[in-house]
């Protein structure tokens, strides 16, 4: 018997669909900022993320429980690498079907090699214009060809390349240019979850609105910006929880719940987008919602909270009497605000430009602002990787010291004079002024109090540019604003993730400051051929050196999210990568 014959058997035995799950159980969620659609080679913010992460498949996924993130199979085997870390070869799963589309005309459409193939040559197309580009440019061997071939045309998707072969049916082998032993973490993204050609080419005038994937739901409605609807796939392959867990009695309840049922449990996934974070606390406490972030506004009430170590709480005795969960967790993400470095005022490597940056950044108190809106639920940003990622240095200090004087004195230093209005002017003599993106929600308007307070004890005129966070993200994209705050989560846990948010070639997508430096973009080159260790380590800190001197980032903080279930939800544990954990989550009211 050959090898596709046997896999094709086990096939029929194990990937049979899975007892449906229950339509009478319908779980409750919110995001607090609106979605941009569901093509993952289109989108990349957490929100639509999080929803493309529950219809779409990657090659590989991680394991719910263990903790640091483990790497394990999803619709192909863990693959095989060769010593080089160049070739990986993974061998699909037969057996696992999309879901019914009008695009495959009544036929059950198998998931093949050749459909990850076509979704990862997608975010090679300068047709698409994916957001995710940075992480397959100039990757796979022979792939460059290709996309010069197309120049600002399709690409031609039938074109054989050598990077991304289809071997068999059901074997799909990746070639890199270089070196690269994390490259399966990318992998295991939501942006690489496979589509069909079908189903992309029958509705190419609005991917974003018809997503068709092999994942445990599909989208049965939404509303954008205000509600997104998905239902338990009918077709999705058997899949039995067998996480193993830790001594974690968070580990031990989720095994209570889960262990040997099929997945997911719940029929139905309600997601409400609820911007204000009042009416968001509200919904939770009237159990109009399962599972809830605490709002910064209502940490102090769900939370009591060590004065003398902010972070060391309990949840408050009226939330614990009533069952209610409590998990916390420090984010693997970097919260900070950026320069348009490609802007005539506050752009620019010259000496004065970067005294300005560094001004503004000694006047923004981060310690203050993690006290009063954070609630003490946060830590000062001080290097480009947070803590919880490979390559991290917990001894760098990247942040300047809070010190409104000496920024001050900055300033005269390189020739901001005060102007007959009592505001500062440029060195050239005219009028300065710097405008700073903003959402429009009650906590924004609390930022931004902040940050005019800043402003006015550097007597710089500051500007808010209001709009809601598609909006603005758009406008960002297009090199429209002068200066937003973001945050960045790991999409991987690599410091690579965090790193090449200052990388040249990302200018335009991940690289939303339009960081442009030689010596950053040779020393990141570099770390791209390394494995996690000293060696790289001493490039980041040298890329982190660049960062402090230029200045295109102001540091912020890292949060701990604090994440309240009622009673009855079973199976819940945060975990660091995925975004969602609703496929793994029961009701039992």
């Amino acid at each position: 018997m050959n090898k596709h014959a046997l896999l094709a058997m086990l096939a029929a035995c194990t990937l049979l669909p899975a007892t449906a799950a229950d339509m009478n159980k319908v779980l409750h969620v919110a995001m607090n900022a609106p979605e941009t659609g569901f093509d993952p080679a289109k989108v990349s913010d957490l929100y639509s993320s999080a929803i493309n992460e529950n219809i779409y498949d990657p090659l590989v996924s991680y394991d719910y429980l263990a903790r640091p993130a483990k790497l394990v199979a999803n619709t192909s085997t863990l693959p095989s690498v060769s010593v080089d870390g160049k070739v990986y070869t993974f061998h699909i799963k037969p057996g696992i079907y999309f879901a019914d589309d009008a695009a495959f005309k009544g036929k059950k459409r198998e998931l093949t090699a050749a459909d990850y193939a076509y979704s990862i040559k997608r975010h090679l197309d300068p047709t698409v214009r994916s957001p995710w580009s940075f992480l397959v440019d100039g990757r796979f061997v022979g792939a460059d060809e290709l996309v010069k071939a197309a120049g600002k045309g399709a690409l031609n998707y039938d074109t054989p390349v050598e990077g991304i072969k289809v071997v068999d049916k059901y074997t799909l082998q990746l070639t890199l240019t270089e070196t690269n032993f994390n490259f399966l973490s990318i992998l295991a993204m939501p942006a690489f979850g496979a589509v069909a050609r079908e189903v992309i080419e029958a509705n190419r005038d609005n991917t974003n609105a018809h997503p068709v994937g092999t994942g445990p739901y599909l989208l049965k409605e939404w509303k954008p910006g205000s509600k997104i609807v998905l239902e338990a796939n009918p077709g999705y392959r058997k899949v039995v929880f067998d996480s193993v867990p830790g001594n974690d009695p968070v580990d031990r309840a989720v095994v209570k719940a889960l262990q040997g049922k099929t997945l997911p449990r719940v029929g139905r996934v309600e997601v409400a987008i609820i911007e204000e974070e009042q009416p968001l606390w509200l919904s939770f406490l009237n159990r109009q919602l399962d599972v809830s972030g605490i709002p910064q506004a209502a940490l102090q009430d769900a939370l009591v909270i060590n004065p003398k170590n902010p972070l060391d709480v309990k949840l408050a005795d009226k939330y614990a009497r009533q069952g209610m969960q409590l998990q916390r967790q420090q984010m693997p993400e970097v919260n900070f605000h950026f320069f348009n470095m490609q802007d005539p005022v506050v752009g620019g490597d010259s000496k004065d430009k970067i005294a300005l940056r560094r001004a503004i950044a000694m006047a923004f108190p981060v310690n203050e602002t993690i006290a009063a809106i954070r609630r003490g639920q946060a830590v000062p940003m001080n290097y480009i990787v947070p803590a919880g990622v490979a390559g991290h240095n917990p001894a760098f200090r990247g942040a300047p010291k809070y010190d409104p004087a000496a920024a001050n004195a900055l300033l005269d230093r390189f020739g901001y004079r005060i102007g007959e209005d009592g505001y500062r002017i440029r060195p050239d003599g005219k009028p300065l002024a710097v405008e700073l993106a903003s959402g429009t929600t009650a906590l924004n308007k609390q930022w931004n109090e902040y940050w005019q307070q800043a402003f006015d004890k550097l007597k710089i005129h500051l500007n808010f540019k209001l709009g809601k966070w598609n909006e603005l993200a758009k406008a960002n994209q297009q090199g429209k604003l002068q200066m937003w705050g973001m945050a960045w989560g790991a999409d991987y846990p690599d410091g690579e993730n965090f790193m090449q948010l200052l990388y040249s070639k990302n200018a335009g997508d991940s690289n939303a400051a339009d960081f442009k430096n030689a010596d950053y973009d040779r020393l990141f080159e570099a770390s791209l051929k390394l494995p996690d260790g000293p060696e790289r380590n001493k490039l980041y800190d040298a890329m982190n050196k660049i960062v402090v001197a230029q200045q295109p980032w102001i540091f912020g903080d890292i949060r701990v999210r604090s994440t309240l279930a009622q009673p009855y939800v079973k199976g819940l544990k945060l975990h660091p990568l995925l975004n969602t954990s609703w496929r793994y989550l029961d009701l039992q009211k």
